[in-house]
């Protein structure tokens, strides 16, 4: 515990500050069967922490787009730190999501933590306004300690949920779902474990939530609290990734990506204790849907950041088809349009929903449900079809491709220079690592954020289409629809004041 103590009152400012707070940590991390000593070190996960430190670099280079004065030191602290309070703050989260997307090429992992805490600033106030607790109180103390660290706050939601035709509290083993084991006047503990977690290592604190709505039986799974990483009890096992041995061989070209990656990782929880000063949520099972709800509208128009994958994406695909030496064919020049034209969908839809955000009760400012639900159905397909055109500009070598040792090869590496060069201007060498690239973003390790986690990430595409459902007011819709075709309809102001509620009185700033 000592070190985040120490972070919190030395601030990090850049991206080596940020480097540099993560030595010398007792995590208790697992990787290939055997215990990491120093993550920072590790080739595997030292380019999903240099994604992480370009967060503070870009603050430094843009402070305007990727910081905030906060309102609780009055100094300027990540943007990934801030509660949204105005339209114009949902709308530079989204800007500055793209623009790390571009930089990156990948997952920078800090949105669940951006998204946790803006959803838990509205839903802590509104259990204290309906219960008399003081959780809100807590929550703008807990910020105000990370903002003077200007800390990394990653969030811990999906539970290994076991049988998903079982309620947590009905489970065989409790802890598939992660839950209080004991209380104390001090705190509670937790146990059970969360999957797939973005960017947890590289985090200074999480903030535990549960995954799902809740009844009152499950009052014991219904436990919001933040924890620092290096909290007792806590085991973190990394997450496999597709060509990450890669970063192991002491290349850099096949890597595709060398500086950049993401991080996913299985946290496990045995009895690690929360004070009550990090406790959020205690048994208040019947709020758990409304923070689950707000964390996913937050959370699925974040998905803008794929937009800026994409550009690179694009960058490549474009790039390759100039080595090639056919840049101008009119079938190329669609293809990339085509991926242009899906890219600026998915930022479209996610910036449109921050551009219509509306304030709670809290005074923090939420975006519109309807449209960032469309933002994260849209991500759980057009990335795909991004990728695929992607590999046809690139053609069957980016799945074919010698490895970089046969191209340093001293008899061999000149056949390689000869034989797979494109244009004859162009490098050989370049063509390859433009190559290696569209198959990191597509078959390769930063395809896990880019493809994978964009159909399961913030919910799978199931989840949006229910949460469409319920938001498309078809009774409103097919009203319009009988008064202009002149049938003879029913016109309380009660009734039409009702059907105006919600998405389109927030639309229309009714």
């Amino acid at each position: 515990m000592a070190t985040i103590e120490m972070s919190s009152t030395t601030k990090i400012n850049t991206g080596e500050e940020y480097i540099n707070s993560l030595k010398g940590r007792d995590l208790k991390i697992y990787l290939f069967g055997e215990k990491v000593e120093d993550p920072t070190e590790h080739p595997m996960i030292r380019p999903s922490i240099n994604a992480v430190a370009k967060t503070y670099d870009l603050a430094v280079m843009a402070p305007e787009l990727a910081s905030v004065i906060s309102p609780f030191t009055g100094e300027r602290v990540s943007r990934f730190l801030h509660v949204c309070t105005n339209v114009s703050d949902l709308v530079l989260q989204n800007k500055m999501q793209r623009k790390l997307g571009q930089l990156t090429g990948t997952c920078f992992q800090r949105c669940v933590g951006m998204d946790a805490f803006n959803s838990l600033y509205s839903v802590t106030f509104e259990m204290d306004e309906k219960n008399g607790t003081n959780y809100h109180k807590r929550m703008k103390a807990f910020l105000t300690k990370m903002h003077q660290g200007n800390l990394v706050v990653g969030g811990a939601m999906t539970d290994v949920k076991g049988d998903r035709s079982l309620a947590p509290h009905q489970q065989e083993d409790q802890d598939m779902f992660v839950h209080i084991t004991k209380r104390t006047d001090e705190g509670v503990y937790i146990s059970g474990a969360k999957a797939h977690q973005t960017g947890c290592i590289n985090s200074h604190w999480m903030v535990v939530m549960p995954t799902m709505r809740l009844k009152e039986a499950d009052k014991n799974f219904a436990i919001i609290g933040a924890v620092s990483v290096d909290s007792k009890g806590i085991t973190y096992i990394y997450g496999r990734q597709s060509c990450d041995t890669r970063s192991m061989e002491g290349g850099v070209i096949d890597v595709g990506n060398a500086t950049y990656g993401g991080q996913e990782a299985m946290v496990i929880f045995d009895n690690v204790f929360i004070p009550n000063e990090y406790i959020f949520m205690d048994g208040e099972f019947d709020f758990a849907a409304l923070l689950v709800e707000r964390f996913t509208t937050y959370h699925r128009r974040s998905y803008v950041c794929k937009s800026g994958v994409g550009d690179v994406l694009i960058g490549a695909a474009a790039s390759i088809a100039d080595m090639n030496g056919i840049p101008k064919a009119s079938h190329i020049k669609d293809k990339l349009v085509e991926m242009t034209h899906l890219n600026e969908t998915i930022y479209g839809t996610g910036i449109a929903s921050s551009y219509q955000g509306y304030p709670t009760k809290s005074g923090a400012y939420i975006c519109d449900e309807m449209l960032a639900n469309v933002c994260k159905h849209h991500v759980t397909k057009m990335p795909y079809e991004i990728g695929r055109l992607a590999q046809d500009l690139a053609g069957g070598l980016v799945a074919t491709l010698p490895s970089e040792q046969d191209l340093n090869h001293p008899e061999i590496g000149a056949l390689l220079q000869k034989y797979l060069r494109g244009k004859a201007d162009v490098n050989t060498e370049d063509r390859m690592r433009i190559l290696r690239l569209i198959e990191n973003m597509t078959l390769g390790r930063n395809a896990v954020g880019y493809l994978t986690e964009s159909m399961h990430g913030a919910g799978s595409p199931q989840a949006q289409r229910i949460q469409i459902g319920r938001s498309m007011q078809l009774e409103y819709k097919k009203r319009l629809a009988k008064i202009i075709a002149g049938i003879e309809i029913e016109t309380d102001k009660d009734i039409v004041i009702e059907e105006l509620s919600g998405y389109f009185a927030r639309v229309f700033k009714i």
